[in-house]
């Protein structure tokens, strides 16, 4: 039913879950996995320089970021015998960048936590997981916490 999988990660513990949900859908399915981190590399573009501090540094620090989250969620599916690919994506609205990434992959099934870390962003923005879900053209399974 189910023949590939996005999940989209960020690091929180609702990921994790959400994670954990992918592993017995992908079991079931024998579905393919990708994995995915969005980040946006202009995140400070109109902020001011007050609260910046630097361009390159942040990019720096959320690819570190984004990699070690990966590396936990491909650690979990490959401890299930499951294959995950795994992959920074940038965009600059972090829900634009999943549904791009389920679009050029052509998944059958996205599988996100109902909301994750990003507390600044989910005030201005709102829910990345409600601008998913009111956006997609594809299943989405929303995991709460």
């Amino acid at each position: 039913m189910f023949n590939h999988i996005l999940v989209p990660v960020d690091g929180s513990s609702t990921a994790g879950q959400a994670i954990d949900k992918a592993l017995a859908l992908a079991e079931a399915f024998k579905s393919a996995v990708t994995i995915i981190y969005v980040i946006d590399p202009y995140a400070f573009t109109g902020v001011g320089t007050d609260f910046s501090y630097g361009q390159a540094e942040y990019l720096s620090a959320a690819n570190a970021e984004a990699n070690e989250a990966i590396k936990t969620a491909k650690q979990a599916f490959e401890a299930r015998g499951i294959a995950a690919t795994g992959s920074v994506v940038e965009g600059h609205a972090i829900y634009r960048g999943i549904l791009e990434t389920a679009v050029s992959l052509n998944v059958d099934l996205i599988v996100m936590g109902s909301h994750g870390r990003h507390g600044l962003e989910r005030l201005v923005l709102g829910s990345v997981t409600a601008q998913v879900l009111s956006h997609a053209h594809l299943p989405v399974l929303v995991v709460r916490e």
